[in-house]
């Protein structure tokens, strides 16, 4: 697996810089952003609106993902959410609870159910 990565467009930017609202209306009014295998490392995403997006192999180390709803995202598989908080948090319902909590406790990638 490749290592996450920090890439320099700009809405992936708005993340890193914890503009979420900024984000979150430049993607509603159609601008298009590849998180995918995305390094989110000890970041706030509190208020993100995941529908649509692609997290797969995105790495979520100690982030805040508090109340965030993945449901309607793309994918999250092969995500990592070690030590991340997760309070509030919607995960897609192709994750097992136990899939969830190897992420969370050992760093384990995400894999969805057979």
């Amino acid at each position: 697996m490749a290592a996450p990565v920090i890439t320099d467009n700009p809405l992936y930017q708005l993340l890193r810089d914890g503009k979420v609202q900024e984000f979150n209306q430049r993607v509603a009014a159609g601008e298009q952003v590849d998180l995918r295998g995305c390094d989110f490392r000890h970041l706030t995403l509190v208020g993100l609106l995941a529908k649509g997006l692609d997290f797969s192999n995105s790495y979520f180390r100690q982030a805040d993902l508090r109340g965030i709803d993945f449901t309607e995202c793309v994918s999250m598989e092969g995500a990592s959410i070690h030590g991340a908080k997760i309070s509030g948090v919607y995960f897609p319902k192709q994750f097992e609870a136990e899939e969830i909590l190897l992420s969370l406790q050992h760093g384990t990638r995400m894999r969805y159910k057979a």
